[in-house]
């Protein structure tokens, strides 16, 4: 004979508590005192309760109201991601998931923890964000995890803060693996790398340079870094100034974004010049016709899309208090001229 599983309120009955107690305890409300969430605990255990939470969402009409804050500007990259950020709010509407997508000026983090400030005061069940290396953006973590609001870090992480959760690939891994492809590009010789970051205070961007270096070791020089602020005008200036007062340079490393002006100053090179290996992040419409027309060598995505996707998945799982089923970091994709997808193509034309 099949025995019904336990119901909260038979958890309730054998905890000596109310069923509102009982339901506090198992999703982890305020207002409930120490015993009585002791006893509700013994009962949970002694009955083998398993709450059962897509029956109490549907029950409870539940709404899930997430909030994406990414970097504001020109970055091809994160313009990718707002749009498919939009996409996935148009496509989870039907499953009760708002998805409420915000800018904030990049590498500026007054900015992103006023934003935290005022979001740790709105109904949300989760945040998602583009941390910066920074003790105030701890502090605006800190104080959303205060209010019961999980948090989750995308493409840039901060380890030591409250986060719950980080979402991307491992930058240190992606800066040694363009460290290896440089080697390989110059065939067992030496040259001289100059390294392109938005800032050094992005720590997604200071990890690739790190890793790079690891691999690179005392084999190669290492130029100056630029800061180009993810700005294709300051990229461009900076690199064009760099290469002209450095004749040495063998490869370009961009570890950030502001690549389009990068792109334009690869093209505007005489077509007979020899140029450096150059290596950037993400596939964005720029960077894939620079590599269809061989003007750079590698491009490191990060898959956005699967990015979005495990956002999202993240922070449902985080608002129903439940371990999440993926933590290992995305393996990025290197793509060459050869093995551009077309579907990609396709979606990044729409796009562009």
């Amino acid at each position: 004979m099949n025995r019904r599983p336990p119901t909260l309120s038979d958890v309730a009955r054998r905890a000596g508590v109310s069923y509102a107690t009982a339901d506090r305890v198992v999703n982890g409300r305020a207002g409930v005192s120490e015993k009585a969430a002791r006893n509700v605990q013994a009962a949970i255990e002694d009955l083998g309760y398993v709450r059962n939470v897509a029956a109490a969402n549907l029950s409870q009409q539940r709404l899930y109201r997430f909030a994406i804050v990414l970097p504001a500007g020109s970055n091809g990259f994160f313009q990718r991601m707002q749009a498919l950020f939009a996409e996935a709010a148009s496509r989870l509407l039907a499953d009760r998931v708002s998805l409420q997508v915000e800018s904030v000026e990049a590498f500026d983090p007054e900015a992103l923890t006023s934003r935290m400030t005022a979001l740790a005061e709105a109904p949300l069940d989760g945040v998602a964000l583009v941390a910066s290396d920074d003790e105030r953006t701890a502090a605006g973590i800190a104080a959303l995890r205060a209010r019961e609001i999980p948090v989750v870090t995308l493409v840039s992480d901060l380890p030591g803060s409250q986060r719950n959760a980080y979402v991307g690939i491992d930058n240190v891994v992606a800066g040694r693996t363009v460290g290896r492809l440089i080697r390989m590009a110059h065939g067992g010789r030496r040259g001289r790398v100059l390294p392109v970051v938005g800032a050094l205070s992005a720590r997604d961007h200071a990890e690739r340079l790190s890793g790079m270096r690891e691999v690179l070791g005392d084999d190669f020089e290492i130029a100056p870094v630029l800061e180009g602020r993810d700005r294709h005008e300051m990229v461009e200036t900076l690199v064009g100034l760099a290469l002209a007062d450095d004749p040495e340079i063998t490869a370009i490393y961009s570890a950030g974004a502001g690549n389009a002006g990068l792109v334009r100053l690869l093209e505007a090179l005489p077509p007979d010049a020899a140029r450096p290996y150059v290596f950037l992040h993400e596939l964005v419409p720029h960077s894939r016709r620079a590599l269809e027309e061989g003007r750079i060598d590698v491009i490191i995505d990060q898959r956005p899309e699967e990015e979005v996707a495990r956002v999202v998945e993240h922070l449902t799982l985080l608002a129903d208090r439940r371990a999440l089923v993926r933590t290992d970091p995305i393996v990025p994709t290197i793509f060459l001229r050869e093995n551009l997808p077309q579907v990609q193509a396709d979606a990044l034309e729409a796009a562009g």
